[in-house]
């Protein structure tokens, strides 16, 4: 076995492939006997004492209150009390950890590991724990006389998560020394991971699943029936020539995430594109090697030459979140991926080896922090049955046993390691990722917070009979935001920065002290002939997210003859006034490369254009009546969200 733990704070770590995959609940617990299982399970942990937020969810509904609010109580809980906890020394190799804390993986698991430090950061740990997030991204980097490189043994899947992570970090927090030596990193690491892995016969890239370190997460081949050689996948022969999707989505977002840190750093155009053109070449070879268009979602894996046809929960969440997936595939994943009662699966279905009533570890079972991703997937996409379904499983299943365990059944609820090596596994109790996936859910989801480089662009989803809700106490950069959401739906009715109304759905970075952001949604008003006229559209805010690094995508609206001037997709940068009298469209990308928000069914489209300010003879019968000033006004105020929009991506430089 490869050795690459180090001591931890309470107890010697062990090595690293018996962490989700070797070994039994009950082995780790021997190894960490007396003090080391107390502090395992939680009892020593110390509360953190950095910079740390605590914002205040208040869901004016009371029932609601009781579950999704309850369940991110305990989430804060998890990830700011039980494990927050001290570090040793080890962990300093770069000199860069300060404050003495970091973030340790769970109840069952001392140290940070690379997943999770990036995952737990990336989800929550950035903006509630910023130096607690710092140290813990830091202590998975290694540095040699080659510089900075994120820590390297044979486990494929840590080596580029990192990446998107950090970039994630510098967006929240605007420090930028940490985004210098996270780019040295990032440079360091990806090169070698290109060198290494990168297939250039088929264009993508080798090793396991990003997710799935147990043999039980595979099938025969490259794993064997009887699991001969033990659970860690990476001791079956060939296992590292797979290419598999959540993987090579990872590498993707990391070499988008790499053009981004040049492009803040105000890099040579040449050494940006770079990174860009790998990215784009990546992404086209994901789509043409890996989307089934029989099937209308992304096979697993191709080994051997052939593509196993099963859905990966990561892999397909990755695909919508990074904008890998258009639209169109986006909105065929969401209508046809298979979710078990309790939520999307890691690996569905079962091989033939496991079955429902011994599911394999990661195989057909419910890992939370799988359906963080797919329930932020589902918001970006504006899909509020699938985000709202998986939002309401997750805080049932953290609400039945007051806490977020590592697995759970995926038929019954029940916390459930799953089967693997033909024995029953036990479910880490307290598990941190499981908690900032329900964090995410609910900043990223219901709130749409989007990070980027000018500030936060606001996308929101309430769903329908959560009630309003708010969020007071988020300390962003030199701010602290309370925010509400009032209505339901997608649609940004309304947009208000401490009382004033604003044409941007979005704050910027250079604010400081306390701010209130007043949202208020509800569907798209109706257009009809001869109807009064409406307030004009909202312009696509610009700009990155922390799992986003593309260009800025497109959207349609158009004004119609007598009616209120359409309403532009989040994410859109041009907007047609001319078009059908009373059409609305929504459709395009979201900014900087996330996927659109599929329009409502029935609604009526037309193509993306931008077209200037003319209106057609429909909209403007012989002179200038009131509801063509009316619709006139509402595009003047869509052109100037346009053009902040565009200044944005300008400032970019991408």
């Amino acid at each position: 076995m490869h050795l690459k733990s180090k001591s931890g704070s309470c107890f010697h770590t062990s090595f690293k492939s018996s962490r989700r995959s070797g070994r039994s609940w009950g082995g780790r617990l021997t190894r960490g006997l007396g003090f080391g299982a107390l502090c395992a399970a939680g009892f020593f942990a110390e509360p953190a004492h950095a910079d740390v937020s605590r914002p205040a969810l208040t869901f004016k509904d009371p029932s609601t209150q009781g579950t999704l609010g309850a369940a991110y109580a305990l989430a804060l809980t998890n990830l700011l009390d039980v494990n927050t906890v001290p570090y040793d020394a080890s962990y300093n190799a770069t000199g860069f950890l300060k404050n003495g804390m970091f973030i340790r993986a769970g109840g069952g698991y001392s140290q940070p590991w690379t997943r999770d430090a990036t995952i737990n950061s990336w989800n929550a740990a950035s903006l509630l724990e910023p130096e607690i997030a710092y140290n813990t991204l830091w202590a998975v980097i290694k540095k040699g006389g080659s510089g900075l490189m994120v820590n390297q043994d044979n486990q494929l899947w840590d080596q580029v998560i990192w990446v998107t992570g950090a970039w994630n970090h510098y967006l929240v927090t605007g420090d930028q020394t940490f985004l210098q030596n996270a780019y040295e990193t990032a440079t360091n690491t990806l090169n070698l991971r290109k060198k290494a892995a990168f297939n250039a016969s088929v264009g993508l890239y080798q090793g396991q699943a990003f997710f799935n370190d147990g043999v039980a997460g595979y099938p025969v081949p490259p794993a064997d029936t009887g699991e001969t050689h033990g659970s860690g996948i990476i001791a079956y022969p060939g296992s590292d020539q797979m290419m598999v999707l959540s993987t090579n989505t990872l590498y993707y977002q990391g070499f988008r995430s790499a053009a981004l840190m040049a492009s803040a750093l105000t890099k040579p155009a040449a050494e940006i594109a770079a990174w860009n053109d790998d990215a784009d070449a990546l992404k086209a070879k994901i789509n043409e090697k890996l989307w089934i268009p029989a099937k209308g979602m992304y096979g697993y894996l191709i080994y051997n030459g052939q593509l196993d046809q099963s859905e990966e929960g990561t892999g397909e969440s990755f695909a919508i979140l990074f904008g890998i997936a258009d639209t169109t595939q986006a909105a065929s994943i969401f209508a046809k991926a298979h979710i078990q009662p309790y939520g999307i699966v890691d690996v569905y279905p079962s091989f033939p080896r496991y079955s429902d009533a011994e599911p394999g570890r990661h195989n057909n079972i419910v890992w939370p922090m799988i359906q963080g991703y797919w329930a932020h997937a589902a918001a970006q996409s504006g899909n509020e049955q699938v985000y709202a379904k998986e939002v309401k499983t997750l805080a049932g299943l953290a609400n039945a046993n007051k806490a977020f365990s590592e697995i759970y059944h995926a038929q019954t609820g029940k916390v459930d390691g799953g089967w693997q090596t033909k024995s029953h596994w036990n479910s880490a109790p307290n598990q941190t990722w499981s908690a900032t996936a329900y964090i995410r859910m609910i900043y990223n989801g219901l709130f749409g917070i989007n990070y980027d480089t000018a500030g936060i662009a606001f996308t929101p989803l309430l769903p329908t009979g959560w009630g309003d809700v708010t969020l007071k106490g988020v300390k962003y950069r030199g701010m602290t935001l309370d925010l509400s959401l009032t209505g339901a739906g997608k649609v940004i009715q309304s947009f208000k920065l401490d009382g004033v109304v604003s044409a941007q759905s979005s704050i910027p970075t250079t604010l400081t002290g306390s701010h209130s952001v007043e949202i208020v949604l509800g569907a798209a008003a109706p257009v009809t002939s001869g109807g009064s006229g409406g307030s004009g559209g909202a312009g696509g805010v610009g700009g990155t997210t922390p799992t986003s690094g593309g260009v800025a995508g497109s959207e349609t609206a158009t004004a119609g003859a007598g009616g209120s001037s359409a309403l532009a997709g989040a994410g859109g940068t041009s907007e047609t006034p001319s078009g059908n009298a009373g059409s609305v469209s929504t459709g395009g990308s979201l900014a900087a490369g996330l996927p659109a928000i599929p329009p409502p069914p029935g609604t009526p489209s037309s193509p993306a254009s931008d077209s200037g300010c003319s209106f057609s003879p429909a909209s403007s019968p012989g002179g200038m009546s009131d509801r063509t000033l009316l619709a006139l006004m509402a595009v003047l105020s869509t052109v100037t969200v346009r053009k902040n929009a565009r200044a944005r991506e300008r400032r970019r430089a991408l």
